[in-house]
C-alpha cells in the first residue's frame, strides 16, 4: 500500500492525478535547517525523515511504500519556508519580485529495505511588483502556509514571467519524476 506522509492539501490533489490508490498520514515532521547544511542538502532530508518517520508509522501493515516531499524556495544560500505572519510573507515577496529564485522539491520513497530519492530544481522569475499588489496578495491570505509565500497555481501566477522546471514540482510534487519512482517500485497508475 502506498501512503503519502504529508498533510498538504496540495500534495494529495497533485498524488491522486497519478491514479495510484494512497492514504494520507498525519505526521508532524520537525523542519529546521542546520547551520551548516546547503539549501539541496536540507530539502533531500526533509523529504526522507517524512518517507521514514511514515514507514515507522505504518511498518506492521502489508508491503508498505511511503512517499515524502519537500519544497523550498531559494534565492542566493537563504532557505525562504513558510512565512510566520502577513510581514513575513509580504518581506518574502518583495525580495523575491524581479529577481529569479529557485525551487527545489525533493521525493523520496521509503520501504522496509529500499529507499530511493529524487530531487527537481525549477527556476521561477517573478515580474516586479508594487507595494499595493503585495499587500492585497498577503491581505487574501493565500501565501500563509506556503514556501516563499506564494501558491504559482493560485493569485502569483499573474507575476510569475518564465518557469523552466517542473510546474506541479513548484506546487509540491513533481509528477512525471514522482511517477517514475514509483515505476521503479512496481507502482503504476491505472492505464
Amino acid at each position: 500500500m502506498l501512503y503519502l506522509a504529508s498533510r498538504s492539501p496540495r500534495r494529495n490533489e497533485l498524488l491522486a492525478r497519478l491514479d495510484i490508490p494512497f492514504r494520507a498520514l498525519d505526521l508532524d515532521v520537525p523542519e529546521i535547517r542546520g547551520a551548516d547544511e546547503s539549501p539541496l542538502a536540507y530539502v533531500r532530508r526533509v523529504a526522507l525523515d517524512k518517507a521514514r518517520a511514515g514507514l515507522a508509522r505504518v511498518a506492521a501493515e502489508p508491503d508498505p511504500l511511503v512517499l515524502g516531499s519537500d519544497t523550498e524556495v531559494v534565492l542566493g544560500d537563504r532557505v525562504y519556508g513558510k512565512p510566520a505572519d502577513a510581514a513575513d510573507a509580504a518581506a518574502m515577496l518583495r525580495s523575491l519580485a524581479g529577481r529569479t529564485h529557485l525551487v527545489i522539491t525533493a521525493v523520496a520513497l521509503a520501504a522496509p529495505a529500499r529507499e530511493e530519492q529524487v530531487v527537481v530544481e525549477s527556476e521561477v522569475t517573478f515580474a516586479a511588483m508594487g507595494e499595493d499588489e503585495i499587500a492585497a496578495y498577503v491581505a487574501s491570505g493565500e501565501p500563509m502556509g506556503k514556501a516563499g509565500g506564494y501558491a504559482i497555481q493560485g493569485g502569483a501566477e499573474r507575476w510569475i514571467s518564465r518557469l523552466s522546471g517542473s510546474y506541479s514540482g513548484v506546487m509540491g510534487l513533481p509528477l512525471q519524476q514522482t511517477a517514475a519512482l514509483l515505476r521503479g517500485f512496481g507502482v503504476t497508475g491505472k492505464d
